[in-house]
Formats: C-alpha cells, structure tokens, sequence
C-alpha cells in the first residue's frame, strides 16, 4: 500500500539531508516530486537526481509567507494537485545557555523551524482540505520531546509537535491527515560536518541510543513516506519518533548501563 504512484509530493528542505532522503524514497514509490530549498542549486541536484519523471526544484525560503503561498499556486498548477506535504526545512543550533543565547539567533531559528512550518502547512494544507485529501508530514525532532540545552531549537520542535495536532484536529473531516516524525540523532551532511569541526562529539549521542548507533536519513525518509501513504490512511495527530530507542534510554541509565548485545 505504499504506492504513491500518480500523485505530486512537495518537500521543503529537500536539497540535503533528511529532505533529501524523503524525495528520493517518495520517487520511488512513484510520486511526482518537487524539491524545494532554500539551496536552488542544492535542489536541482537532487530532481535531477530521482528515478522517475516529472519532478520539479524550487527556490522557497520558508519564512517568506507570500512566496510560499505563491510557489503552492505556481505548483498545483504546474504538478497537479499537491497530495503530500513534508515540512523538512530546518536550521540547527548550537547549545547554549540562554544568557548567552543572542536574540538575533532565537528569532532565527525560530523563524525557520517553526514558523516555517506553520506557513507552509497552511498554503499546501488548505488546498487540500478544500480537495478533500490530502496527507503533511512534518518533520519535528525528539528535541521538541526531552530537555536540552537547545533553547530556540527544542521549543521550536514542539511547537511543531503542537500545531500537527491542532492541524490534524482541525482537517481531519475535510480528509487530510497530518502528522510528525521525530528524528533522533541523524547522520545527515550537516551534522557530519559538525562532528568534523569538532563542534560536536558523536560519542554521547551513541552511548545514550539503546541501538548505539545513530539513525540514518533514509530510516526517517521510510517513516515519512509510510504516513503520506495510504497504509496510514487512520493514522492522524501523531508524533513518531524514529530515535533508536533514545527516548527511552536515560530513565534506563539511571539504575544500570544498556544491556550488552546477546549472541555474536
């Protein structure tokens, strides 16, 4: 039942990444995909990059209400009607405490990873519920989840969490779903890159998975295209974590280490 074959999928954030990985799954699944980024160039390569035919890139900087509102007309005219939604656009941050977290930087990632969302889910949500269907997928994280020293980002993320549901409450009888993923540590370029600097150490993020391993981009992309699709067809307001297991796992480390592997 994963077939999204015929249907036209937007994805914001789909030059790099998890965005990236959720264009590639949803084309071969079929879909008609435009990969849409801040990263136009970024973009194009990943279109050009799919399997199958008449995927489409586009320039959209998520915090601009008007061209997200214009690129959505400019889409369902140019791709059809959009059936599927993923909100992938995000920036990162770095921890800090909030005395020494810039304004300047708060409103930043605030402007991206949440209301990003919010105005992107509006323009592509409320053509779909006058169309009767539809499905949006935002990506949120486990940050949104847990305390972190992430002051901007965390809330961010759930305040994505929050209007999934409220969305989904308030589409749900116009026949469109809306859900989130909540990526644990993900080994995307960007934070490979971070590793590299120096700026972060994968070391504590492995310790703490029960999996110990981080997850990869096309484990998110596989949990993304599962709720577009119609194998979810009753599955509305939730928010999936796909984290190996670190939710889970520091309630666990406060009486014992993770448990070895079993066997070989």
């Amino acid at each position: 039942m994963m077939d999204m074959t015929g249907r036209a999928a937007v994805v914001t954030g789909g030059a790099s990444g998890i965005g990236a990985a959720c264009c590639t799954m949803l084309a071969g699944l079929g879909a008609r995909v435009a990969v849409v980024d801040v990263n136009h160039a970024g973009a194009q390569a990943v279109a050009e990059g799919l399997p199958g035919e008449g995927h489409v890139a586009a320039f959209l900087d998520v915090r601009d209400e008007d061209a997200v509102e214009a690129l959505a007309a400019k889409l369902d005219a140019q791709m059809g009607p959009v059936s599927a939604l993923v909100t992938s656009a995000g920036v990162l941050q770095l921890p800090q405490p909030p005395e020494a977290l810039p304004m300047s930087e708060w409103d930043r990632v605030v402007a991206v990873d949440q209301r990003g969302v919010w105005v992107s889910c509006v323009a592509w949500g409320r053509r779909m519920a006058l169309r009767g269907t539809g499905a949006i997928v935002n990506i949120a994280s486990v940050a949104g989840m847990r305390a972190l020293p992430l002051h901007a980002y965390s809330p961010a993320k759930a305040a994505v969490i929050s209007m999934t549901e409220c969305l989904a409450t308030e589409w749900g009888r116009s026949g469109v779903r809306v859900n989130a993923v909540s990526p644990g540590f993900t080994l995307t370029p960007a934070l490979a890159e971070r590793f590299e600097s120096g700026e972060r150490d994968p070391g504590p993020m492995q310790d703490m998975t029960p999996m110990g391993r981080l997850v990869r981009p096309e484990e998110i992309a596989a949990a993304v295209s599962f709720l577009c699709s119609d194998a979810a067809s009753a599955i509305s307001g939730v928010t999936l974590p796909v984290d190996g297991g670190w939710l889970s796992g520091p309630a666990w480390t406060t009486y014992a280490p993770f448990p070895a592997a079993r066997g070989n």
